[in-house]
C-alpha cells in the first residue's frame, strides 16, 4: 500500500501553534493564508459519506453499543449515594473500599462496548487515511490557482482578514479529487499514531457540532413555544 503522506497534517497535529513568527514574513508580502487541515476533511463529502456508510454497515453493533451505554449509566447510577446525578471520588472510593460489584459490572461494560466500537472505529480510520492522503494535492492546487506563497495554521498569526482563509477552497479540492473513500480496509491494516491523532480531533469536532446542533434545536424549540404565549396576550 502507498506510504501515507500526511506533510501539512502532521504539522497541523504535532505542533499547530509551532510557527510564531517567520523572518521576513511582514504584513506587506502579497500571497499569504490560511489553511485548517483538520477541519477541511471534516467538512469533506468524502468523510460525510463514509460516515453515513459505516452507520449503515455496522447498524447492529451500534446499536449494540448504544444500549449498552445506557444500561451503564444505570449501573453508574446506582453509585450516586447522594443522588446528584454524578459520582464523584468519594462515592467512587467507597464502592472500591466495599468490593461493589457494580464496578466489576461498569468495567465488564466498558470492555464490550470498546470491543464493538473497534471495527467501526478502524473503518472509520481507513477512510480518514484515504482523504488525508488526498490533503496535500488539493491544498497545492489551491495554492497554484490563487498564486498563493506561504500558508500557515490561523493559531499562527495574530489577525488575518477572513479571506485568507483558504480552507473552503480546499474542501472544495478534494471532494473533486475525492468524492467517497473505501471504508474496508485491507487485511493487516492498522492506522498510523498521525492517523489516530487525526481520528481524535475529527470525532471532537463532531461533537461539538453535535452539541451545537442540540443547543440550536432547544433554543427553536423554546422560541417556537414562547412565541404563542406572547400572542395569545
Amino acid at each position: 500500500m502507498k506510504p501515507i503522506q500526511l506533510t501539512a497534517l502532521a504539522a497541523a497535529i504535532i505542533a499547530p501553534a509551532m510557527m510564531t513568527a517567520i523572518p521576513g514574513a511582514h504584513a506587506q508580502v502579497s500571497g499569504i493564508a490560511t489553511a485548517q487541515p483538520t477541519m477541511a476533511i471534516a467538512r469533506s463529502k468524502a468523510f460525510s459519506t463514509a460516515n453515513q456508510q459505516i452507520t449503515t454497515t455496522y447498524k447492529s453493533s451500534l446499536d449494540q453499543i448504544d444500549a449498552k451505554r445506557k444500561s451503564r449509566q444505570a449501573l453508574l447510577a446506582k453509585l450516586d449515594t447522594n443522588n446528584d446525578k454524578k459520582v464523584d471520588d468519594a462515592e467512587l472510593q467507597k464502592a472500591k473500599s466495599s468490593n461493589s460489584p457494580v464496578l466489576t459490572q461498569l468495567n465488564q461494560a466498558d470492555s464490550e462496548i470498546e470491543s464493538l466500537s473497534e471495527p467501526a472505529l478502524k473503518a472509520q480510520a481507513y477512510a480518514i487515511e484515504q482523504i488525508a492522503q488526498k490533503y496535500d494535492a488539493a491544498q497545492q492546487q489551491v495554492i497554484t490557482s490563487k498564486k498563493i506563497n506561504i500558508v500557515l495554521s490561523p493559531d499562527a498569526l495574530l489577525y488575518a482578514p477572513d479571506n485568507a482563509d483558504i480552507t473552503s477552497q480546499i474542501v472544495a479540492q478534494l471532494d473533486q479529487s475525492a468524492p467517497s473513500v473505501a471504508i474496508t480496509p485491507p487485511a493487516n491494516w492498522q492506522p498510523s499514531r498521525q492517523v489516530l491523532q487525526l481520528q481524535q480531533q475529527l470525532q471532537q469536532i463532531q461533537q461539538v457540532a453535535a452539541l451545537q446542533a442540540a443547543q440550536q434545536a432547544r433554543q427553536a424549540a423554546s422560541s417556537t413555544q414562547t412565541a404563542p404565549a406572547q400572542n395569545s396576550r
